[in-house]
């Protein structure tokens, strides 16, 4: 388990900020690491062409060690929906096969789905969701011989539930369907491998539970899918670029591996140092021991929350960092709101108050967060 790390946090202690997957607090470290960026652009002169590609390769080798890739298998994006794209872009369908997702899934990993399904003439097949909390045998169902394309995540991101992503994968290898998974709301505290569960692509975002900047992302390309067809031709991401002076001897060929999907302007000089200080830190904390220090808290937000009545899923349908409580009957759509005037930090998503704690949490905030929730419950 890992001790209290508010101090590595400027959070005021009167504020119970339980929610992380909105969007994370900046460390400390990361915040300094950022200002230092905004001092050296003051003085562009200093800035080197090698610059241009150290900053983004060092990011792509700290994500590559989270997920347990190679540094060559990870593109850098602004954003998930950058991801999702790129693989809507080049994963094939078939007309009349069916591209999954879950009901209520993030918009993100939505809209590009629909868009392809209407160029292929294919088909949107949506689970829906289990009373009882178990997405994974849900999906499992939802997979057939017909789908073409599997798009989830690792839990619901309105209430935590859980998907068993390893066995979802094994299913789609044995239909033949490829695997597309939205990372922004479980990479960083939730243990993960490439390996394992084997996706064809991995879209993922800094500023929630990489504890990163807002802007910045990564999108993990299995190597079958590396000679693909990137969203924007840029520069950086064409062959040689790295020679200043020849770029004017275009080149049809890209930058090895997954670096041909890179964002334009990839390196980012202000934004970059801030996302890799916060990769480090979860890297030197270990998501094994994140996702224990952070199953202790929803465990016992989910005690907490049926002795006063409410509703939670099953333990072995949550995952362990975030946690949705319901209410029969519902909550007042002002209760963020009312909460917040205790300076108690949550989300509503659909029917759930979203409860996302982090390290930066304790045992008193939970008090707190329960003492408001009676006053206007």
């Amino acid at each position: 388990m890992i001790p209290d790390q508010r101090h590595l946090f400027d959070l005021p202690d009167d504020q119970a900020y339980l929610n992380c997957a909105y969007t994370a607090p900046l460390l400390k470290a990361a915040a300094r690491a950022g200002i230092e960026a905004i001092e050296a652009k003051r003085n562009p002169w200093k800035i080197k062409a090698a610059d241009f590609f150290s900053s983004v390769e060092n990011l792509r080798r700290l994500f590559s060690q989270l997920v347990g890739c190679s540094p060559n298998d990870v593109a850098v994006v602004p954003a998930a929906s950058y991801g999702i794209a790129l693989a809507a872009r080049n994963l094939p369908v078939e007309a009349n096969q069916s591209i999954v997702v879950l009901q209520d899934q993030f918009p993100s990993n939505v809209y590009s789905w629909m868009s392809l399904a209407a160029r292929a003439n294919a088909k949107i097949k949506t689970v829906l969701r289990p009373p009882d909390g178990d997405w994974t045998t849900a999906l499992l169902e939802g997979i057939d011989d017909n789908t073409a394309i599997v798009a989830t995540a690792n839990n619901h991101w309105t209430d935590g539930t859980a998907v068993d992503l390893v066995r979802v994968g094994e299913k789609c290898r044995a239909v033949g369907a490829a695997f597309v998974l939205d990372g922004a709301q479980f990479l960083g505290a939730v243990p993960f491998s490439v390996a394992d569960v084997r996706p064809d692509f991995l879209a993922a975002i800094s500023h929630k539970w990489l504890l990163g900047p807002y802007s910045m992302g990564f999108c993990y390309v299995d190597p079958k899918w590396q000679d693909g067809t990137p969203l924007e031709e840029n520069w950086l991401n064409r062959a040689d670029s790295e020679d200043f002076s020849r770029l004017v001897d275009y080149q049809e060929g890209y930058q090895p591996g997954a670096r041909r999907y890179d964002v334009g302007e990839v390196s980012n000089f202000i934004l970059s140092p801030i996302a890799a200080a916060a990769l480090e830190q979860i890297l030197d904390w270990g998501v094994d021991r994140i996702a224990a220090t952070l199953r202790s808290k929803t465990d016992s937000i989910a005690d907490r929350a049926s002795e006063m009545g409410l509703l939670v899923a099953e333990r072995q349908f949550r995952a362990p960092h975030m946690i949705g409580v319901t209410k029969p009957g519902g909550f007042l759509g002002t209760l963020p709101e009312l909460l917040a005037q205790e300076k108690v930090y949550v989300s509503v998503r659909g029917e759930s108050v979203r409860v996302a704690p982090h390290l930066y949490n304790n045992d008193e905030e939970i008090d707190r967060l329960f003492t408001a929730l009676q006053k206007v419950v």
